[in-house]
């Protein structure tokens, strides 16, 4: 088989591979271990606390902390239930227009297909410097993987010249993202009957008035946003995700849910709806809660706190894949990744990578041939030039 055909194989084994992040992804990872260990790659299997779930890094080429390049990739997907889909999900399949099929294509195991098929030819490749492979887990519940991996990489001391984040672009170069916050907040206050409202002491009521406190932050943000952010919205955005509470039409809801995100697009945006809330709980609505009910209280918790990617004037990385993919110019995009996490490390960080965003997280999500044959092109470039000379 070809390169291309290969790594579509590749794929297909991938796919097969449920792994939601609410489950396992370790066959996945020790799948792709063995992979890169027959081309000659050091492999670290890094599991987490719970032991059901790990990354993987592992390296060709020479064995030193400093330069280089990172190709990394999440090895989670995002649930298929309650979704409308017309073939498999974790079976990958093909139409005569080339289009594949299943959940993860684009989001993101093309791109760590196209890495791992490539290895033997970039163990050959990266005489120079090393290339290191970087597959994390839970990337779609707060990029709780890749935290802990770029933690462990910097306690090794490793400094990489250059990160590809392979998330699905259309082989598109971004240099600059949002950051996105995930919160859970629970509240807690007394149930009643419903025909006197006020002898109990709703968590609903004031689940409400905390989302609408926060769209009026919302609104608040768009006024905030300086001239000229290069993302679209240009400004931070709220989004109120899930609101739940109660168990019936005549009794006062005792607890409540809220689910909510924040994806800030300048420094400062996420302090401000962060201090503006706390005072709305500590001023209003612990107080209206309290008069009834001496124990309510309101808790946070944060599930994930991504760091955003702001575009830099000096990007080498950035510079040498619009020269292989024939691009004029770098964009930004509105959705978060681990980007920011690994620039942390140091060196230049792109996010580019197979397939379109628009097909992530829906039913039928696919990645076409093309873009896959793009990819493996862009990669075998960029290896060439940053690892394979002196």
């Amino acid at each position: 088989m070809n390169d291309l055909d290969s790594t579509v194989a590749l794929l297909g084994d991938l796919i097969a591979f449920p792994t939601v992040s609410a489950d396992s992804n370790l066959a996945m990872i020790e799948h792709l271990a063995e992979r890169l260990e027959a081309a000659g790659a050091r492999t670290s299997v890094l599991k987490d606390d719970s032991g059901r779930k790990a990354n993987l890094f592992a390296t060709l080429g020479p064995d030193r902390a400093e330069g280089g390049l990172i190709l990394s990739g999440h090895s989670d997907v995002v649930p298929v239930e309650g979704q409308d889909w017309h073939r498999p999900p974790f079976e990958m399949t093909e139409d005569d227009a080339g289009r594949l099929y299943g959940r993860g294509t684009c989001d993101m195991k093309g791109f760590i297909a196209a890495a791992v098929h490539l290895a033997p030819e970039l163990a050959r490749i990266a005489t120079h410097r090393p290339v290191h492979f970087s597959f994390t887990y839970d990337e779609e519940v707060g990029c709780l993987g890749a935290r802990s991996l770029t933690s462990e990489l910097a306690k090794r001391g490793l400094k990489p010249a250059m990160t590809m984040i392979g998330e699905p672009t259309e082989m598109r170069v971004i240099d600059g993202h949002k950051g996105v916050s995930e919160y859970t907040v629970r509240f807690h206050g007394r149930a009643g009957h419903g025909s006197d409202p006020d002898a109990g002491a709703s968590a609903l009521d004031a689940a409400i008035r905390y989302a609408a406190r926060l769209l009026e932050l919302r609104e608040e943000l768009k006024r905030r946003a300086a001239d000229g952010l290069p993302f679209h919205p240009p400004w931070t955005t709220v989004n109120l995700g899930r609101l739940s509470g109660g168990n019936a039409h005549n009794v006062i809801a005792a607890s409540a849910l809220l689910e909510w995100e924040m994806r800030p697009a300048q420094a400062g945006d996420a302090e401000f709806v962060r201090e503006a809330l706390s005072k709305h709980v500590e001023e209003v609505l612990l107080p209206q809660l309290r008069r009834t009910e001496p124990d309510a209280r309101i808790e946070t918790e944060v599930i994930g706190d991504v760091v955003g990617l702001d575009p830099e004037n000096d990007n080498a990385l950035r510079d040498l894949l619009l020269a292989l993919t024939g691009t004029a110019d770098a964009g930004t995009v509105a959705f978060g990744t681990e980007a920011g996490l690994f620039r942390e490390l140091g060196g230049d960080v792109v996010v580019c990578g197979p397939g379109s965003i628009s097909q992530a997280h829906l039913p039928d999500e696919f990645v076409t041939r093309d873009q896959l044959d793009h990819c493996l092109r862009t990669i075998r470039g960029l290896t060439q030039r940053v690892a394979g000379t002196a």
